[in-house]
């Protein structure tokens, strides 16, 4: 299944993605779950295919909502490819490089990001998220797979400067809107082998990032493993999982995105997440 959030009748909702449609979950199902995280946490998504029961709106007619909205936590892991590591002068971490983004940092999908009044370097990382969808806490990385709910793109907008202040990311990673999710959530059945997928990012059409995931420092299950050992991931957190190299900041000169440019995140069986960056 496909699954989008999104806004209809100045209200938010969710449902079923079937091509360029998406159908509302039913009124009496969004009564019990008036979310897709209340769905998650209930185990319920297995029967949400059968609730969406709502008229079929065309997709881009509506005010895409990031995947989840309100997740408990959004957990991000640095420098977790080798070139993005190489590009960055960094050591290849022995540990993964955790750090955290706030939801009212991040839009959905065709919504605009927003580049902070207070820099010029504003960059775009593009990468694969990884959305739970039951309880872990200390989970065995064997078991990690069957806390998954599915998947998405995250194009974590960085103000670098703002980054580098000092070694804790948090503020160049948490401007108000400047990252984004989505365009949906793919749940784990359609996608049986995460490091089969390809990556790319481009701004304004242009290639700027490519990877495969199976070039990740620290794969999928290690991530639950190791981040479920010092938090309980809830159902609707997710794990952006790093990004290849190609970002703007490593780039002679570095390109920094502008008012106008147009950022997209693509993710072969995924989908594309695009949006279009404003001046604060």
């Amino acid at each position: 299944m496909k699954i989008a959030s999104f806004e209809s009748g100045g209200r938010r909702t969710y449902g079923l993605v079937q091509g360029g449609t998406v159908t509302e979950a039913g009124s009496a199902w969004r009564e019990r779950y008036p979310d897709l995280r209340s769905v998650l946490d209930d185990d319920a998504l297995a029967h949400l295919a059968d609730e969406c029961t709502g008229p079929a709106l065309e997709l881009e007619d509506t005010n895409v909502l990031p995947v989840i909205p309100d997740p408990d936590k959004i957990l991000c892991i640095g420098v977790n490819y080798r070139p993005h590591v190489e590009e960055m002068g960094r050591d290849v971490p022995e540990k993964p490089v955790v750090f955290v983004r706030f939801a009212g940092s991040l839009v959905g999908n065709r919504q605009p990001v927003i580049r902070p009044a207070v820099s010029e370097q504003y960059d775009y990382e593009g990468e694969l998220a990884v959305v739970i969808g039951r309880p872990a806490r200390h989970v065995r990385r064997a078991d990690a797979w069957n806390h998954i709910a599915g998947y998405t793109c995250f194009m974590d907008g960085s103000v670098r400067d703002w980054q580098r202040h000092t070694m804790q990311f948090t503020p160049g990673k948490n401007f108000h809107r400047s990252g984004s999710t989505g365009p949906y959530l793919v749940t784990r059945d359609e996608v049986p082998d995460p490091s089969a997928l390809v990556l790319e990012t481009r701004v304004n059409g242009a290639l700027r990032q490519s990877g495969s995931l199976a070039e990740l420092i620290f794969d999928i299950p290690f991530l639950i493993e190791y981040c479920s050992t010092f938090a309980e991931l809830l159902p609707g957190d997710i794990i952006a999982t790093g990004t290849p190299g190609g970002v703007g900041a490593a780039r002679k000169p570095p390109v920094w995105l502008k008012n106008g440019d147009r950022v997209a995140v693509e993710i072969g069986g995924i989908g594309r997440l695009e949006n279009t960056v404003r001046d604060e």
